[in-house]
């Protein structure tokens, strides 16, 4: 009776192709590392307000869906958190100064929220269990591990805005992240707000309003 002849090698590398398969997500989400949005002009978004008068415009961009938020490496989401990417197009020939700055998010109900700080960022991350209520993103929200990592971290302190001034021809960017716990929608019918900006002479500028239904809108025809 004749034998089948075997490979030797068949084996390993069938083994070797199914340990790739396995670990090479776990590799990807290691060797993941946040990396700021680059700045467009602040006019291209579709939320934004300009004062053609002061000739700076301010633009809000949520990274509410799966394919924007990939871009971290915290799950903000999971801890009720909506990071909302805020842009300042300064375009006329003077600074503006934003040490002053104070933004707020209202929601359709009236709701007022403040942008976290960076300490309460830490807080949510470390103490997953704080808070249970999940507000309905359109993915779902993986169980939390809880803790921060050295990686995640340096992510929360170098997303945030931060720019103390926009100089003239130029756009400044930075993440606000707002705690949305028990809001279940909390983008419609929400508008920001941004006031305490000033031209180099002190002065403040009319405040800023952003309604964010224009960003729903927009990607409703996409």
């Amino acid at each position: 009776m004749a034998r089948l002849k075997t490979t030797k090698n068949a084996f390993p590398l069938w083994a070797a192709a199914l340990l790739y398969a396995i670990a090479a997500p776990v590799l990807c989400v290691a060797a993941k590392e946040f990396s700021m949005p680059k700045a467009q002009p602040a006019f291209s978004y579709p939320a934004h307000d300009h004062h053609a008068n002061e000739n700076v415009t301010v633009a809000l961009d949520p990274y509410d869906t799966p394919a924007k938020a990939n871009i971290f490496v915290v799950n903000y989401r999971q801890h009720n958190l909506l990071p909302m990417l805020l842009i300042i197009t300064n375009d006329s020939d003077q600074p503006i100064e934003l040490v002053d700055m104070k933004a707020e998010l209202v929601t359709a109900d009236h709701t007022k929220l403040t942008p976290d700080s960076e300490d309460d960022i830490f807080r949510r991350i470390s103490h997953p269990n704080a808070s249970s209520t999940r507000y309905p993103l359109p993915f779902p929200s993986p169980k939390s591990k809880g803790g921060v990592n050295s990686k995640q971290a340096d992510e929360i302190r170098s997303a945030q805005f931060r720019a103390k001034a926009v100089e003239p021809r130029s756009s400044q960017i930075g993440f606000l992240f707002f705690d949305v716990s028990d809001i279940p929608n909390p983008l419609a019918g929400a508008r920001f707000y941004l006031t305490g900006v000033r031209n180099s002479g002190g002065n403040d500028l009319m405040y800023f309003e952003v309604p964010l239904d224009k960003y729903l809108d927009s990607t409703k025809q996409n």
